[in-house]
């Protein structure tokens, strides 16, 4: 060996660096590579680089850069680049609030009936296909999505379809202009660490025609990440500059599944809730956007402002176990023993049919939206695994397999990463394990409008109103096996033709509403319609009378069952779970007995 020490040791070394130095103030990384008119990139995984967002509003604040948005979901800060008027249009599935609960936002509403902003819809699964492609440089992605809805006709530019009866499409590659991400460390060359669930993954970052700017919570060592290559998602060639932002993800959280050395932090729940009451008024969103961000010369003095305090709470709240003293403390307001509502009936309905044909078909999987459907998918699943049926929870982002922790019905909650027994991305969670060949998903959606034939609005009323978008809900409905949909009932949000279909209704078999159970003949046939076969008791009405009810606040004729079953309310067991999921009753509503 010692004749080949000086190989060995000269030109056979791991070299110690990683590239050229990238390192720079994030301030400068956005004056030197973005531009006005660029189509700019936001990569979403369970954070996002609000830090580099809030530079752009500093830097091009009253300037009409014009800018095109490319982002999963256009919510949270994501408003001050719109009041800020830095935008001239977003590709995305959701624009909106999140948080809470779901809903339209004013900012985005103001926008949209102004036409000073056009709106691009997409779903959650073929917005990050388009960027993949564009990595790939390849023109076109195959997906499962989109045939039949609005969404398809409304981009016939940029998706084709290749088998209406297979429901199979293609979009077209999408390259934006510069991508921002928050990665958790790299090294000063912008080899990047991306810890799991991966959400859209990294390909907007690799699509970017000039490159990505990396905020990040550490700059490392290339030994730092050749320790931990297994989680380096972005390579350098990619990167064009590496900015140092700790908490750079703040509002939003980061996790951190398998580096023991970066230290977690979670979502800013009240933070997130003060840009939406702020995003009520065009004062008070003058002001949040003064006080947060033009009064602070830099991320540092944002930082300052958050405060220390602030800052430990919410890498506290990342621990997996922090549900726990959160619950004790909302204990006095959570009553198991008090009767049942109309909402927690619904709930405790569609989980049960959950249940019923994941037994009868034997699905494996379930995949839910947001809201109630989500609350009624954790429900289900509790009751399969308490019966011994093999189902595991996924989320759009990249869960699988999860076990829902209470006191947080937030979808994406943190304290439910532990519980994964696998980590992924969007494309995993929804293109296939979901939507693929072996699927065996049974899907759960809330929506907007719900029409005779099971067809979904929850994106637009065209010429009148913004709702919130596709999200996951398109995808969801396209190739999930079935769906059942939770929706509060009257005759606005039932109209017998939605005005655009978010989701095609063929695959929904099921439609929960706060009044009954609406179900499509078995096995689902094209144009089907939904027939009233539940209703749920009130305490001194008729099966006929509440049969009547339900079709009196329906917006078509309604068909009802010659043998309408009168189904049980939620039952003690129930009602005390889905008060335990969601103790401030986000989605559960006022809690007013039926």
């Amino acid at each position: 060996m010692r004749r080949f020490e000086k190989f060995i040791d000269g030109p056979l070394a791991v070299r110690p660096g990683g590239g050229s130095d990238k390192v720079m103030p994030l301030a400068e990384a956005v004056r030197r590579f973005v531009r006005p008119g660029m189509m700019v990139h936001i990569l979403s995984t369970t954070s996002r680089p609000h830090a580099s967002m809030l530079e752009l509003v500093r830097q091009f604040a009253g300037r009409d850069p014009g800018f095109t948005l490319v982002t999963i979901s256009a919510t949270g800060i994501s408003v001050a680049l719109v009041h800020a008027g830095l935008l001239k249009r977003v590709i995305t599935t959701f624009c909106g609030d999140s948080y809470p609960t779901p809903g339209p936002n004013p900012v985005y509403l103001k926008a949209y009936r102004e036409k000073t902003l056009e709106i691009e819809n997409w779903s959650m699964l073929t917005l990050p296909l388009r960027l993949k492609a564009g990595a790939m440089g390849v023109p076109w992605h195959p997906t499962r999505s989109l045939v039949g809805s609005s969404m398809a006709e409304e981009n016939r530019d940029f998706f084709q379809v290749l088998d209406e009866d297979a429901s199979v499409g293609m979009v077209r590659a999408l390259e934006p202009d510069v991508s921002f991400v928050h990665a958790w460390a790299a090294d000063p060359a912008g080899n990047a660490i991306i810890a799991p669930p991966y959400g859209e993954d990294i390909y907007g970052a690799l699509a970017a025609k000039e490159g990505a700017i990396l905020s990040v919570e550490r700059v490392v060592s290339a030994d730092f990440l050749r320790r931990n290559n297994h989680l380096v998602r972005i390579p350098s060639y990619a990167v064009r500059a590496v900015c140092l932002a700790p908490f750079g993800a703040h509002p939003a959280g980061m996790s951190n599944r398998g580096i023991p050395e970066l230290e977690a932090y979670a979502e800013d729940y009240t933070f997130l809730n003060e840009i939406r009451m702020a995003s009520r008024s065009e004062r008070d969103l003058d002001r949040w956007v003064k006080d947060w961000v033009l009064d602070l010369p830099d991320h540092d003095a944002y930082l300052r402002k958050l405060g220390p305090d602030r800052i430990h709470f919410l890498k506290g709240k990342a621990d997996g176990d922090s549900w726990r003293p959160e619950l004790e403390e909302l204990s006095a307001q959570i009553d198991l023993d008090a009767p049942p509502t109309a909402v927690e009936t619904m709930i405790a309905a569609a989980g049960r049919r959950i249940v019923e044909r994941s037994r009868e078909a034997a699905y494996q999987t379930i995949l839910a939206g947001v809201g109630a459907s989500n609350l009624a998918a954790w429900l289900a699943n509790v009751k399969l695994q308490e019966q011994g049926v093999d189902s595991e929870l996924m989320a759009e982002l990249g869960f699988y397999g999860y076990s829902p922790r209470p006191a947080d019905p937030f979808i994406f909650n943190f304290r439910n990463l532990p519980t994964c027994k696998l980590l992924t991305g969007i494309e995993t969670t929804m293109g296939i394990f979901m939507g693929g060949r072996n699927n065996r998903c049974i899907g759960a959606l809330g929506a907007g409008q719900v029409d005779r034939r099971g067809n979904l609005n929850s994106t637009k009323i065209p010429g009148e109103t913004y709702l919130v978008g596709s999200g996951g809900a398109n995808d969801i409905a396209s190739a999930a096996r079935e769906v059942v949909v939770c929706a509060r009932q009257d005759v606005a949000r039932f109209p017998e033709h939605v005005p655009y279909i978010t989701s095609p209704g063929r695959n929904v078999s099921t439609v929960v509403t706060d009044l009954g159970v609406m179900e499509r003949p078995w096995p689902l046939e094209a144009g089907s319609e939904l027939v009233l076969t539940g209703v749920f008791p009130d305490g001194s009405s008729t099966v006929d009378e509440l049969a009547r009810r339900a079709a009196a606040r329906c917006g078509w004729p309604l068909r009802v069952a010659a043998d309408v079953a009168l189904v049980p309310p939620a039952t003690p067991e129930e009602t005390a779970l889905l008060r335990l999921f969601d103790p401030r009753r986000q989605f559960l509503g006022k809690a007013d007995p039926i």
